[in-house]
Parts: C-alpha cells; sequence; structure tokens
C-alpha cells in the first residue's frame, strides 16, 4: 500500500494527496503551474511549522477570519529527507576548493572505513588510555600551551610585540614597584591590581580640572606627579600577561629541573629590563616547551593518518617515543613520571608492529579502492554526457576532497560554479546529491525537477546512472517532481525492465487548486499514430473524431484525397480543394468519392456536406464545446469556432500553436486523459465560448 500525503492550503494548492511507494521511484509528471515545488517543500517543511507557514497561499494573508494554516499529513513517517533543488546546490556544491562540501564523509567515511578505525583504536588503546587515565597530562598540555602562547618568534629571538616581553621586558614592577609609588603598594600587590591600574589610568583625565582629588576633593597639588607616575609605570595589559605567565610558570614549576627553575624565577622576579641572555635563556625554553607540546600532541591524536604514509612502522613508533634529553630544561623527576608512562605504551605498540601494518595497509587499500572505483562511476557519465570534465579525489591536509578538472587544461578548476554552465551544474550537482543520498541513507529523496535543463542524451545518461547499478538510488523511495516526460519514456521504454522496481508514475492535474493524480502505465506510452486511432474509436463526437483523423494522416505525411477533403472541411469551404504543383483547385467529383470512402473505414456515414453544415453552425460547435470533458479537445473546437483568433496574441499563440499533439516523442501521452493544458488556457477559452 502505498503511503498518502496529505497537502492542504499551500501556496497554489488548495488540496492534494501525493501517493508515494517505499522503495521505488515515484514519478510525478505535470506541466509548469501544477504545484510541483510547492508539494516539495511542503513534504520538507512538514516537521517545521516555521516555515511551513510560509506557504500560506496569498488570498488568505489579507483576509483569514477562519485562520487557514497549511497543512501536511503523512509525511511525519519519513523521519529524514534529502531535497535537491536550487537550494541544495546554492548551499553544498562548487565550493572554493572542492566540488562538493564533505567529500570525505561522502566518499571515504563509510561502516567498512569506520569498522577498520575502531580495530586500528583498540592498537592505539594503552597509549590513549594512559591520557585518559592520567589527568595531569591534559592540564600540562593546556598549560603549556598557554605559557608558549606569551611567546612570539622572530628572526632575532622573542618578538618584542610578545606578551612575555610586554609583561617582563621591563621588570616585574609587581615585585619591584618603582621608587615614588611605594604607598600604593597595597594596590598593587592586592588581588585586583588589573582593575585598579585601569581605574586609576581612566580618572587621570579628570586631573586637568582641579588641584583636588575626584574622589574626595582632599587637596592633591603636591601629590599630582606621583599619581601620574602610576599609569606612566603600569598597564594594565603588561600587568596581566605578567601576573598570567607567573600563574602559569607556578602551575608548572615541578616540570621544570630545579636549575631552569631557578633561573625562571629570577627572569620573572628581575628588578630591571630583561638583557640579551636572558631573552636567549627564555627563547629556549620556547622551543623545548614547543617540542614537548608536539610530541604529546601526536600520541594524544594518535590515529592511522600518523601512519598512512609510513613504511618502517617500527622506526615511526620509535619516533613518536619522547626523549626527555633533547628538552634539558624540562627533565626533572616529575615530568619522567608522566612521560615514562607514555613510552611503556608505545613499546607495547612495538610488539604489534605486524598486525599495525597490516591493518594501516588494509585500510589504505580500502581507500584507494573506493576512489578509484567513484572516480571510474563520475568519469564514465561525465564522459557519456558529453561533458568534457573529469574529477579526482585527492588528499588534502589530511582531508580527501573532491576536485574538478577540465579536458583542456591540467589543473583542478576552482569556483567552479562561475566556470560551468547552468546544464553542467546541474548535471554535476545532481551526481554528487545521489552519493550525497548513499552516503546519508535519508528514508525520502525528493528530485524537485531535475532533469529539465539536458538534453536528450543528457537526460537518458543521468535517469542511467541515478537508477541502475550498484552505487545509485535503485531501491530508494524517491519521489521525482517533473514537468519532463522524457524520463517516463526513458524509464517505461527504453529501460523498462533494466531498473528494478518498475517505477511508479502518475500525471498530476490542477483544477481549482484540487490535485487531482492519474496514473500512467507503460501502455498509456502511445505513439502519435496510436493516440490518434484510439481516440477516432473512443471520442462521442464526430468533429473531433474528424480533427485526430486529420493529424493521423499528418504523421503518416499521407497528404493525399482524405487528407485535402478535411482540411477543406475545417476551412469550411464549399467546394473541397487541393494543392497541386499548379496550386489550389478543386476536387474532381470522382476524388471527393474516393476521399469519402477512405475516410468512411475509420468514421462511418461520413458525409462531407453535412458535415459542413455542422462546422459551420457556431451553435452548435458551442454545444459541443460545453458538453466536451476533454480540455484538449475544447482547444480544437476554439479554434474552430474563432478560426485560430484571439485579442491576445500570446493566447492565440497557446490555441494555434503550443497544445497541439506534437510529432517531437516518439511515445507520448493521450491528451483526452492527460490534461496538458494549463488551467489558465481553458479558462480563457471558456470565457470567450460559454460566456
Amino acid at each position: 500500500m502505498p503511503n498518502i500525503i496529505n497537502i492542504k492550503n499551500c501556496n497554489s494548492i488548495q488540496e492534494a494527496n501525493i501517493s508515494i511507494e517505499n522503495n521505488t521511484i515515484n514519478i510525478k509528471y505535470g506541466i509548469n503551474g501544477t504545484g510541483k515545488s510547492t508539494t516539495a517543500k511542503a513534504i520538507m517543511f512538514h516537521n517545521k511549522p516555521e516555515y511551513l507557514k510560509g506557504l500560506l497561499p496569498f488570498k488568505y494573508l489579507e483576509n483569514n477570519p477562519e485562520n487557514i494554516e497549511p497543512y501536511v499529513h503523512g509525511a511525519e513517517v519519513y523521519e529524514k529527507l534529502m531535497i535537491f533543488n536550487e537550494d541544495y546546490i546554492n548551499q553544498f556544491v562548487f565550493k572554493k576548493d572542492e566540488l562538493l562540501e564533505n567529500s570525505f564523509e561522502i566518499f571515504i567515511k563509510d561502516e567498512f572505513f569506520e569498522k577498520n578505525l575502531q580495530e586500528l583504536e583498540i592498537l592505539f588503546k594503552d597509549v590513549k588510555n594512559t591520557f585518559q587515565s592520567d589527568g595531569n597530562l591534559s592540564k600540562i598540555l593546556n598549560d603549556l600551551n598557554e605559557l608558549s602562547s606569551t611567546f612570539s618568534k622572530s628572526k632575532g629571538g622573542i618578538a618584542e610585540n610578545s606578551k612575555i616581553i610586554k609583561a617582563l621586558g621591563e621588570g616585574n614592577k609587581i615585585d619591584n614597584i618603582p621608587d615614588g609609588l611605594e604607598e600604593y603598594s597595597e594596590y598593587l600587590k592586592s588581588d585586583k591590581n588589573t582593575e585598579w591600574i585601569k581605574w586609576q589610568s581612566s580618572g587621570k583625565g579628570f586631573l586637568g580640572i582641579s588641584d583636588k582629588c575626584p574622589y574626595c576633593t582632599s587637596s592633591i597639588s603636591t601629590k599630582k606627579e606621583t599619581i601620574e607616575k602610576v599609569s606612566t609605570e603600569y598597564n594594565e595589559k603588561s600587568i596581566e600577561h605578567l601576573l598570567k605567565i607567573i600563574e602559569v610558570m607556578e602551575n608548572l614549576k615541578q616540570y621544570f629541573t630545579d636549575e631552569s627553575q631557578k633561573t625562571i624565577e629570577k627572569v620573572t622576579k628581575n628588578k630591571i629590563a630583561l638583557n640579551e641572555e636572558e631573552k636567549e635563556f627564555l627563547s629556549g625554553i620556547y622551543n623545548q616547551i614547543n617540542t614537548l607540546i608536539r610530541q604529546l600532541i601526536q600520541l594524544q591524536q594518535l590515529a592511522f593518518l600518523t601512519f598512512k604514509d609510513v613504511d618502517n612502522m617500527a622506526e615511526k613508533i620509535n619516533e613518536l617515543k619522547i626523549d626527555l634529553d633533547l628538552v634539558p630544561a624540562l627533565k626533572s623527576t616529575a615530568t619522567e613520571q608522566i612521560i615514562s608512562p607514555l613510552n611503556d605504551s608505545l613499546e607495547k605498540l612495538l610488539q604489534k608492529v605486524g598486525e599495525l601494518k597490516g591493518k594501516i595497509n588494509k585500510q589504505k587499500r580500502s581507500i584507494i579502492d573506493k576512489i578509484e572505483k567513484y572516480k571510474i562511476q563520475i568519469n564514465e557519465f561525465l564522459k557519456y554526457a558529453g561533458y568534457k570534465y573529469i574529477i579526482d579525489i585527492q588528499e588534502v591536509n589530511e582531508e580527501y576532497k573532491l576536485r574538478l578538472q577540465h579536458s583542456d587544461i591540467s589543473f583542478f578548476v576552482e569556483n567552479g560554479n562561475q566556470h560551468l554552465s547552468y546544464g553542467e551544474k546541474n548535471a554535476f550537482a545532481l551526481m554528487l546529491f545521489m552519493y550525497d543520498c548513499l552516503s546519508k541513507n535519508p528514508n525520502l529523496i525528493i528530485l524537485d525537477d531535475p532533469i529539465s535543463s539536458f538534453d536528450k542524451n543528457k537526460k537518458f545518461a543521468i535517469i542511467d546512472r541515478l537508477f541502475r547499478g550498484e552505487k545509485s538510488l535503485k531501491g530508494k523511495t524517491v519521489l521525482m517532481l517533473t514537468h519532463d516526460i522524457d524520463p517516463i519514456i526513458d524509464m517505461f521504454k527504453v529501460l523498462y525492465g533494466k531498473i528494478e522496481p518498475v517505477p511508479i508514475a502518475h500525471f498530476i492535474k490542477s483544477r481549482n487548486g484540487i490535485i487531482e493524480e492519474i496514473p500512467i502505465l507503460k501502455d498509456d506510452l502511445q505513439t502519435f499514430a496510436q493516440v490518434c486511432k484510439e481516440n477516432i474509436s473512443t471520442s462521442s463526437e464526430d468533429i473531433n473524431k474528424l480533427i485526430y483523423l486529420r493529424r493521423y494522416f499528418e504523421v503518416l505525411d499521407d497528404k493525399g484525397k482524405a487528407y485535402q477533403l478535411l482540411a477543406s472541411l475545417f476551412k469550411k469551404r464549399d467546394v473541397p480543394t487541393k494543392f497541386t504543383n499548379d496550386g489550389e483547385i478543386n476536387m474532381t467529383s470522382s476524388e471527393i468519392v474516393d476521399a469519402t470512402s477512405e475516410i468512411r473505414e475509420k468514421i462511418d456515414n461520413f458525409n462531407y456536406s453535412e458535415q459542413l453544415l455542422k462546422v459551420k453552425d457556431i451553435n452548435n460547435l458551442k454545444s459541443i464545446y460545453a458538453s466536451c470533458e476533454s480540455d484538449y479537445e475544447k482547444l480544437q473546437l476554439f479554434r474552430l469556432i474563432n478560426e485560430g483568433r484571439h485579442t491576445s496574441d500570446v493566447v492565440q499563440k497557446f490555441i494555434n500553436e503550443t497544445f497541439h499533439i506534437e510529432n517531437e516523442y516518439i511515445s507520448q501521452l493521450n491528451p483526452r486523459k492527460y490534461e496538458i493544458i494549463p488551467e489558465f488556457i481553458i479558462q480563457e477559452c471558456d470565457r470567450c465560448i460559454l460566456n
């Protein structure tokens, strides 16, 4: 049983019941203006009321006494939906340096990849557990990073604008208060010293107003110079940096050797500016800190990528061991107690080097195989669809990115959005959307008019790629909304039996906002000649039968006597004529008899004179028009009644040309059953004829 989604009061849709069969392609074919995009949006927004209310029809915006609201029911069974439309293209496709956002997640990171990673994590667990079991490790790493951030290196050593130089460059002025400012020591040594310095500095601007204290109004005429000296000697930011450095140094105190710690304490408590030797010492500390940080982070983030491009696994593991001789300032007992368990865990990993190598190579082969497979699939599609592009999946900064290259150049195209045509962008985006769906596995996939912008060979290539083969949307629940009949012809005629399960198609008809679904079966796709023959046998009015018979002769390119007689009839000629090399001449009696006989093989009792009277009788034609149930036949009758004329050139063009049965398609739908004529055209015809 299909799932029915009921939609009400959404844009042009008053009510629609959209049927969706699970695990197959559901095609909804309808002309422009039927409400296809609204259907897609309503389903997508079924659980997003803030977006759904944006579909309220205009007629309710100013006058809505009954508080009508958009309504969707039945879509809640689809917990996870994905939709292909312009928004998808704009949001996810054609990024600056890759074709599709999250290429790695889509093309590489599958269940097999995750399973391999989990197996590798088991091998790395001793190292990882050491980090997790020792809470101090994370704290030390944070403190080391914080201390490192106070340095800014330059070619000559520590940069003059670094935090540590700003804090210590002129000496430690908290422990060593400058002469003349001793009376402020309680403020300068308090926990709120930086706030006080800021307060004191901001108040200095009031000193020019009066010789009285702006706080207590006592005389300060003899102390102005001392007051102003505070802001000259102290800067709140520098003091803030100093205090932070002292705090971090205190936290890390036990991890420095006694000798290093003494020098650090001497430098940080200096009364005067740092000399070059002290700056060089701090530069050495900075280098050793960063060396240890780098090694700790390597172990903390130990993963597949650590060994991916390594040939000698044992050598790499030994390189990961932390040698404290390379960071002598940090070679304390406390540091050794933390580093030894990490090195021991690496020694255990070294004993499993064979297993590690096997699993790393297994993951590498898996990635290479996926890349090659996807490259072949996508590039074959591009080739057979006639696009002069190829794609590659490249590793960039430990990520995998989908890149685009034109056949005329040797480098990759950046900003593909600027180089590709509208059709090319849609084709690429549609393919990438398919792979995105395969990665995320939604319950319902919606394709909102996905292929109408392509020519026929590209349409077929896209349909074939989307719904056939192992890596395709085959077996997925897909709702395709389209105003293009080509996909139905391709699936029901060219690819019939090759797409499983067999797609389900409906024609969607909109009248007065009510959407009706009419099933389309394989046999409903007919040749033009079949359409005409069927309608000749089923139409109730002789005039309609004669219209179809004339078109039948046209498609067979039979412009013989019968065709000429019918042409004269619809031109309302008392004496039938025919066209010859010498121009238009009257048909002979024998030619009329022969033509009548041929027409009677299809339509019994045909008589030219009798039918001519009916064609000339406008009231008769209007009566037939009023009782006619087929919009297409109404259009043909309108042409007879008004002889193809209408006050609007646009409507006249529709009537005379656009909605003839076209010979463009090998197969098509019968217009008597499937109403392909826009509602506004029929309404205009009704207004002219019936009113």
